[in-house]
């Protein structure tokens, strides 16, 4: 599936769940889409270089959204690993 396929597909799931499809998420999206951010500030610093009026809690609510309709999976990127410790 192409990422203007997964684009709209997932804008189709945001109607669906009754979303606004706007401007900013639709940058959102395809910065989500573009590059593999693993965390919600790299998401807006790739965003604010399209759209400087983004703010850092449409990012939160966007991701949050994607997350509810389960569009999008947060995986988890840090992890202690204590296999073998000693204490």
């Amino acid at each position: 599936m192409s990422i203007q396929d997964k684009k709209s597909y997932i804008l189709q799931e945001l109607k669906k769940a009754g979303c606004r499809i706007t401007s900013q998420r639709k940058i959102l999206l395809d910065v989500i889409l573009r590059d593999e951010c693993c965390s919600c500030k790299e998401i807006y610093y790739q965003a604010i270089k399209e759209d400087p009026d983004i703010g850092m809690a449409t990012v939160y609510r966007m991701v949050k959204t994607l997350e509810e309709t389960g569009l999008i999976h947060r995986k988890n990127m840090y992890r202690i690993d204590l296999d073998g410790a000693t204490a």
